[in-house]
């Protein structure tokens, strides 16, 4: 058995182990003894002024938590930034590395064709311009009879 060098000198000298033993791990609450409990009295207190401050009192009216945004402000602005990185690019990439849906990239062609003449003609801002109108009126007009979800095929 391989033996280690002395502690110090005159120490008897100790066996040498293939592996050091690492500190020993203890969990979080013995580590921190009051850690958990100082942990659940904030939190208690962080439930009881939120329910506090929600009530407003017995009768009090509740407010409603913040809508959703709806599709055709969400495919407007998918589109209009699609259109602009491709006029800028002068190609078009695939329609699902874009996030986008068949329907969604047809409106972002259109857009795009008619700012390429714009852009051409006006300049640059004008074509800005237009595919922000044009990406809000392609995606009103989409999703105007709730989305291509909701037809009377499903």
């Amino acid at each position: 058995m391989a033996t280690g060098g002395p502690l110090w000198p005159g120490a008897p000298r100790r066996p040498r182990t293939a592996r050091r033993p690492g500190p020993i791990r203890r969990p979080a609450a013995a580590r921190w003894p009051g850690a958990a409990r100082r942990l659940g009295t904030a939190l208690g207190a962080g439930v009881l002024v939120t329910a506090c401050a929600g009530s407003g009192g017995a009768g009090a009216p509740s407010t409603a938590p913040p809508s959703a945004t709806p599709p055709e402000v969400l495919c407007a602005r998918i589109v209009a930034h699609w259109s602009r990185e491709v006029l800028d690019r002068g190609t078009y990439g695939d329609y699902q590395s874009m996030g986008l849906s068949n329907g969604q990239y047809d409106i972002l062609r259109s857009v795009v064709d008619d700012a390429r003449a714009a852009k051409k003609r006006e300049g640059a801002g004008a074509a800005y311009e237009l595919i922000d109108r044009r990406s809000r009126e392609g995606c009103a007009a989409r999703y105007r009879s709730g989305g291509p979800d909701k037809g009377p095929w499903r």
